[in-house]
């Protein structure tokens, strides 16, 4: 869940299913005279779409911390076995019918426990000193299979396509984590080359409240509408999980929508 405090003191919340739609829609529309479209279009478009898709049971039920009396943002949430299933159930049965996008998605599960895999320079993602026990089984029992199946369909245009969903997923934090401000992403791929985590810096620039500047451009329409929905609660924390999730299913639903230029 990302959680922002807004000025008044009410809280907004974005579901990580809600930020993976934002992020699919960027990638369907990846592509024009500058930046190679994604290859395998289908599979690559469904791994950005569903990518994070292993949060959906969470968001049934979110945790509520009693200290705070608060929902935690979802680099704090718990990480327990039951979550560790849903993840590995997004990329192996979700996705079961493309293995293609289950490898992307399975991949970044794993690099945002690794840095990213050194995909991308900026913005810089903390690598944690040291992981839980079972996390790094989940990373042991993943990453050879991985390897084995980046093999299969080709390890140059794999590696491509999760920097890919890193630019893309960076993009989905940039416009949900906060309201838009100056900042760029490096590096960012053009084509499908030999060449591991290559590219050029991609920059974003508010020129209003609503519309973002990219330079250079690189989605198929000019300019390119998006949208994602989010939830608001009221100021003040709550006295128990019971009381926070009523606020959680009852609360207003927005739609939130910007133009990309």
């Amino acid at each position: 869940m990302i959680v922002r405090k807004e000025a008044d003191g009410q809280t907004v919340l974005i579901a990580q299913t809600d930020h993976s739609r934002l992020v699919g829609q960027l990638a369907a529309h990846w592509g024009n005279s500058e930046f190679a479209a994604p290859q395998p279009y289908e599979s690559v478009a469904r791994a950005a779409a569903f990518h994070d898709f292993g949060w959906l049971r969470y968001e049934t039920a979110p945790h509520f911390d009693p200290v705070t009396g608060e929902t935690p943002p979802f680099f704090r949430a718990p990480t327990g076995e039951g979550q560790l299933r849903a993840y590995r159930w997004c990329s192996e049965e979700l996705l079961a019918d493309d293995a293609y996008a289950g490898l992307i998605v399975s991949m970044h599960r794993t690099g945002l426990w690794r840095g990213r895999y050194g995909a991308l320079n900026h913005p810089p993602h903390a690598i944690p000193a040291k992981l839980p026990a079972q996390i790094e089984e989940f990373i042991a029992r993943s990453e050879p299979r991985q390897g084995v199946e980046r093999e299969k369909f080709g390890a140059a245009a794999v590696w491509t396509n999760y920097q890919l969903l890193q630019v893309w997923d960076q993009l989905g934090l940039y416009f949900t984590c906060q309201d838009p401000y100056p900042q760029y992403i490096e590096p960012v791929p053009t084509d499908y080359g030999d060449e591991k985590f290559g590219g050029l810096r991609m920059t974003m620039k508010p020129v209003s409240a609503t519309r973002v500047e990219f330079a250079p451009y690189p989605f198929d329409i000019r300019p390119l509408p998006i949208q994602y929905t989010r939830r608001r609660l009221p100021a003040g924390g709550f006295a128990d999980a019971a009381q926070f999730r009523r606020a959680y299913f009852q609360a207003r639903l927005e739609l939130v929508e910007f133009e990309l230029v």
